[in-house]
C-alpha cells in the first residue's frame, strides 16, 4: 500500500529535523571543524587547511605535552587559536636561544622547522594553565606573548585530531 504524500513529506520533514539535532549534538559536544589561519603551526598545519577537534577528550583527561589544541584567544574570545601544549600546570619553562627547557630538561621537537632565536624566562605553569607555542616560532603568537600568556584550561575548546581538506593532506595527526 503506498503512503500519501503527506504522510512521505512527515517522514522526510521528520528525517531532516532529526539529522539536523544530532548534527548539532554532534558539533557543540563531539567533533567541530576549524581553519588554519596563518603560518604560525608550520609547517605541520597550513594556512587555509580544515581541521577537525575532538571536543570529548578532555573530558576524560588534562591536555598533554605535544597535543595540538584549538583554544579561544583571551582577550578575544570570538576568535580561536591552534597551537601546540609546551608545559601543564605545575612544570616550569623556559626557552634560551630557541631551545625550550622543561622542568630544566631540553625538549626535543622534532617538528620545528624554525625555532628562531628567542628567549623566555624561567616561569612556572598556573594551576589550571597550560603554555602552548606554535611549531613556526619566529610567525607564532602564543603563551610567549602576555596577550595569550598561559592558556586557562576552561579557554580549551579540543585537540586537533586530523586534517580533512586539502584532500591530498588527509591526515591522522598525533603528538
Amino acid at each position: 500500500m503506498a503512503s500519501s504524500p503527506r504522510g512521505f513529506f512527515r517522514e522526510l520533514l521528520e528525517t531532516v529535523l532529526i539529522a539536523l539535532v544530532l548534527s548539532q549534538v554532534l558539533r557543540v559536544f563531539i567533533v567541530e571543524t576549524i581553519v588554519v589561519d596563518g603560518r604560525s603551526m608550520e609547517p605541520t598545519l597550513h594556512n587555509g587547511e580544515r581541521l577537525l577537534i575532538n571536543k570529548f577528550i578532555y573530558r576524560f583527561r588534562l591536555p598533554q605535552t605535544g597535543d595540538i589544541i584549538a583554544f579561544r584567544y583571551p582577550y578575544d574570545p570570538r576568535r580561536d587559536f591552534i597551537k601546540r601544549v609546551i608545559a601543564h600546570q605545575g612544570q616550569t619553562v623556559e626557552i634560551r636561544q630557541g631551545r625550550v627547557y622543561i622542568d630544566g630538561v631540553p625538549r626535543d621537537e622534532p617538528y620545528i622547522a624554525n625555532a628562531g632565536r628567542s628567549d623566555y624566562p624561567l616561569t612556572r605553569i598556573h594551576q589550571g594553565a597550560i603554555f602552548v607555542l606554535g611549531d613556526n616560532r619566529p610567525d607564532s603568537e602564543d603563551s610567549r606573548f602576555p596577550e595569550v600568556g598561559q592558556v586557562p584550561l576552561a579557554n580549551i575548546k579540543g585537540v586537533v585530531f586530523a586534517r580533512s581538506w586539502p584532500l591530498r593532506r588527509l591526515a591522522w595527526l598525533s603528538r
